[in-house]
Parts: structure tokens; C-alpha cells; sequence
């Protein structure tokens, strides 16, 4: 095995925060999330997810926090319990709370349907400060947009939305259990942008079975031509220990590594003689796209929705399984729907664990953030007492994988589809027999 097939083959975290909601633990609860809640400044901006955790049916390779539902009982109980946690949370804060930016993730948000969305949303209005919404994004699946549908998203106010693709490959989709031809992701794009809504971003998938060379370029092809402003193209991580879902998946028609390292360089090429600026490890973006702009002027971020222009930061997470960044730490939800219900309903947050910030962690989470943005990072006075870890760093300098000197890390460009091993030697919590994690590449 060569040495980049050695290291992509490595699993470590994808690093959306520092440290990883993996290294969370139970000594964070309710009352200490309670306690950063009130540390929020007075008309301090923040950014507000809200995690929907239902879809019609699971695709193979979901590794989201996701239950089907096909009852729409269980929806409306699921409406109900998030307008009480906005309201628990907004009697936590100190003051109104001032959201610019909100993102709708899961899960399926449009499984709310239009009536569920404008009750939520009218929710945050009533319990905290929305009157300088900046930005208002939501995930959608293109199998659920059509016209009418879309003009309503519109009229809430909804500015940018991300439609799950995955592949167009027929061969692919089939065996991921989503069934979706080219002609209906159209449909939903042009849907969208008849209702105004022009700023689209596209998630897409590599690693998957049965996907090639030849049908990744015929999947970008068809990607390139319906223009949207920015492409994610995720690594599929297949961990069917911990997601039962992926054991559907036929493993022996997994791209092996070599195939998964050729897969991302074709990806990164083809869009790059589209027009398309890469953004981090696995973003692009046109070069008038909000997230380009911030990329070149340095104002690229990281957060669990991955890469971002948002400069907010506090992030308040809502749902099962949300997590929010506060002043003092990370907090995040009762994973089980059942749990997040009866708290929020019993006007309780739901907190079940978290990370408070302690010693050097958000000196390290700026190293990580920065490597993981722009490949570089400066080194400051107290990074240099990181001895140990800049020591780990010499094999991948002979390797040439980094330039390392006094001052500044930077990856050299064969380093940088290893930026995530590299950010990993700054990661207090990780350990070699760590393999929960996905590929490296």
C-alpha cells in the first residue's frame, strides 16, 4: 500500500467543531446549558438550526439522526415539542435573542409541509428577535418540490436551499434505496428558481456502490449543466455498526481507497474547469457566491452544517440531536425523539451532554478551523508549546505533505486531501485505536 493510500484509508473526524461531538460527555446538562444560555450578549447576532428528524423512508447510506414517519400524528407531536423548545430556550436567554441566520436541516424539513414550517418560524418570531434575518436556508429533497411548494418556501422567507442529489446514476441510486432521475432534480431547481429562489447548493456523494470514474463524470456533467451556486461532495462514511440502515449496503461494491482518492480528484478537476473555486475539503462554490467571497477574504468558517460564510458565533440548535455552540461550550440534545419530547414539553431543555470549554481548547479549535479552511495556519506564541504535537508533524514534512516553520503550517497541495490527519495531531482526544471515524478521503 502507498503512503497516501496508507493515510486516506486512516479514519479520523471530519472536524464541523473542536472537540468532536464524539468526545461529549454527560458532565453537561440542562443547568449548564441553562447558565451559557444566559451568557449570551444583549443583541449579540446568532445563527439558529433546526434539526427535523423525520423523512417518508431511510435511504441505505443515511448516516443522519433520522426516523421514518408515515403517521401524521407523529409529525404534528413533533411540531408541538419544537415551538415548546423555542419557547424553553427563549425564557433561558438574557433578553431577546437576535437570530440572522437560520438553517433547516435533518431529516426532511419539507415533511412539515408549508402549515408546519410557517407555525414553527412564527414560533421564533414571537420568542425571540428575528427582524435581522440575514439569510434563511433549508435542505430539501427534490423528490418533494414542485411548483406550489416552492412559491411557499419563498413567501417564509426562505433564501437559499440545498437539495440532496447524491448521484443521478440509475445503477447508484439503486443501490443506495433513492430513486430519483435527472429529469426530477430539474424539476425542483427550476421549480425553485421560478419562485425566486436562485441560490441553490447541491449535496452530493462519492465512495458510494457501484460508483465509477465514468459514472461520476456523466453524475457531474449533469450537475454542471443545472448551475447551482455551490456543491457539496461528501466521502460516504459506511459505518453499519453504528447506523443499522448501511448494512443494506452491499460492501463488496464499495469503491476500495485508490478508487475513492481517484473519484476525488476527478471531482475536484471537473469543477474546477467548470468555474467552480474549491472551498475547503469538499466544497465549491461559483466565484460570485457568497462562500467564495469569504473563503478569499478569509472569512471562511466551519460548523456542524460544515462549511460557512456565517461569522456568528453562537449557533443555538434545536431538535433531537441538535447541538449548540454557547459562550461557555458545546451542548447538544437528547438524541431519542421520545426523550427531546418529554423535556421540551415539560419546559425543559433537553440538553444530555456537551463539551465546556477548559485549558487550550479554543486555541486548538482555531488551529483546526484554520487548517481545515484555508490549509494553513498561523503559529502564535502558544502554539509553540505544543512541542509534541509539532513533532508528529516531521513525517509529513519529509513526506513534503507540509511546509512547517517557525511561525506558520501550511499543506502543500499533494498534503491537502490529508488536511484532516493533519488537523487530527492538534486533537487532544484522539487515540490511535480510534476507528469510529469516517475515511480520511
Amino acid at each position: 500500500m502507498t503512503l497516501a493510500r496508507h493515510l486516506a484509508a486512516a479514519r479520523v473526524p471530519r472536524y464541523t467543531s473542536y472537540p468532536t461531538a464524539a468526545d461529549f460527555t454527560s458532565a453537561v446538562g440542562p443547568e449548564q446549558a441553562a447558565r451559557w444560555l444566559g451568557e449570551i450578549k444583549p443583541r449579540e447576532s446568532v445563527s439558529a438550526y433546526l434539526h427535523v428528524p423525520y423523512c417518508r423512508d431511510i435511504c441505505h447510506y443515511c448516516g443522519c439522526h433520522a426516523k421514518a414517519a408515515r403517521r401524521e400524528s407523529v409529525v404534528d407531536a413533533f411540531q408541538t415539542a419544537l415551538r415548546a423548545e423555542i419557547a424553553v430556550v427563549a425564557r433561558h436567554a438574557n433578553g431577546p435573542v437576535r437570530i440572522d441566520r437560520i438553517a433547516w436541516g435533518g431529516g426532511t424539513p419539507s415533511i412539515l409541509g408549508l402549515g408546519g414550517l410557517a407555525s414553527i418560524l412564527s414560533q421564533l418570531r414571537d420568542s425571540l428577535d428575528m427582524g435581522a434575518l440575514a439569510e434563511h436556508a433549508i435542505e430539501l429533497d427534490p423528490r418533494n418540490v414542485d411548483p406550489g411548494f416552492a412559491m411557499g418556501l419563498a413567501a417564509l422567507g426562505v433564501t437559499r436551499a440545498s437539495l440532496g442529489v447524491q448521484d443521478l446514476d440509475p445503477a447508484v441510486q439503486e443501490a443506495i434505496g433513492r430513486f430519483q432521475p435527472q429529469t426530477q432534480v430539474r424539476r425542483a431547481v427550476d421549480a425553485l428558481r421560478t419562485a425566486g429562489i436562485g441560490r441553490l447548493n447541491f449535496d452530493l456523494v462519492y465512495g458510494l456502490p457501484h460508483q465509477s470514474e465514468a459514472s461520476l463524470r456523466q453524475t457531474l456533467d449533469a450537475v454542471v449543466d443545472l448551475a447551482p451556486s455551490r456543491i457539496a461532495f461528501y466521502g460516504y462514511a459506511h459505518l453499519p455498526a453504528r447506523r443499522a440502515n448501511q448494512r443494506l449496503i452491499d460492501e463488496s461494491a464499495l469503491p476500495g481507497t485508490q478508487a475513492r482518492l481517484d473519484q476525488a480528484a476527478l471531482i475536484g478537476d471537473t469543477l474546477k474547469t467548470a468555474g467552480f473555486e474549491r472551498i475547503g475539503i469538499d466544497h465549491f462554490a461559483r466565484p460570485s457566491d457568497p462562500l467564495a467571497v469569504a473563503a478569499r477574504k478569509g472569512g471562511l468558517h466551519r460548523n456542524f452544517q460544515g462549511y460557512t460564510d456565517d461569522p456568528n458565533d453562537v449557533l443555538i440548535g434545536f431538535g433531537p440531536s441538535a447541538i449548540s455552540k454557547l459562550p461557555g461550550g458545546f451542548a447538544q440534545n437528547a438524541s431519542d425523539i421520545g426523550h427531546w419530547r418529554a423535556d421540551v414539553t415539560a419546559s425543559k431543555l433537553a440538553t444530555r451532554r456537551g463539551h465546556g470549554f477548559t485549558g487550550d481548547d479554543r486555541n486548538r479549535a482555531r488551529l483546526i478551523e484554520s487548517l481545515m479552511c484555508t490549509f494553513s495556519t498561523e503559529l502564535e506564541e502558544a502554539d509553540l508549546r505544543l512541542a509534541d504535537e509539532l513533532a508528529l508533524l516531521r513525517p509529513f514534512a519529509m513526506e513534503g505533505l507540509i511546509e512547517l516553520g517557525r511561525a506558520q503550517l501550511r499543506l502543500t497541495e499533494s498534503g491537502r486531501p490529508f488536511v484532516r490527519l493533519i488537523a487530527a495531531v492538534f486533537d487532544r482526544f484522539r487515540t490511535e485505536a480510534e476507528q469510529t471515524f469516517s475515511e480520511a478521503v
